[in-house]
């Protein structure tokens, strides 16, 4: 191999392996926010914090092992020359795709069956006009306020 192409996939593979480490320890420690760059990214993780916290920690280790392959794989190809560097090429970037897509499925269907929590209900029986909205109140009937004036406000 070339040394010019030999040195730009070499340092690609070792700044893509750091970059996949980082995302894993940050993963792991539950470090990494909700965001839509970088973790794994589906509709799943992204539903909640939670379920974005859990798919990144379970994820963690398949990433971690990704760039740790991409960096030593990378290392090697800087350092030899020949058909060597191709074979570990070819070895690096199945291993490298094969463990990040391990570790998205994992982290996928961690995040799915993370259950969302319930809406909350609309008024919670406190409302300041029960009257109008059918089903909020907790089903006893307060009896009416008398304003100033000493009358009773028509309903």
């Amino acid at each position: 191999m070339p040394l010019l192409p030999r040195l730009l996939v070499g340092c690609l593979l070792v700044l893509v392996g750091v970059a996949l480490v980082a995302v894993a320890v940050l993963g792991a420690r539950g470090r990494l926010p909700r965001n839509r760059w970088a973790g794994v990214r589906t509709r799943a993780t992204l539903a909640s914090d939670g379920a974005f916290t859990l798919a990144q920690r379970v994820a963690a280790a398949p990433l971690g092992a990704a760039g740790a392959v991409a960096v030593v794989g990378g290392g090697v190809v800087l350092a030899s020359p020949g058909a060597a560097a191709l074979v570990v090429l070819a070895v690096t970037v199945v291993a490298l795709l094969g463990l990040t897509g391990l570790g998205g499925m994992l982290g996928d269907r961690a995040a799915a069956r993370v259950r969302p929590a319930p809406p909350p209900a609309a008024c919670a029986g406190v409302c300041a006009g029960c009257e109008l909205v059918a089903g909020c109140g907790d089903g006893t009937r307060s009896e009416p306020a008398v304003t100033d004036s000493g009358a009773t406000p028509a309903p």
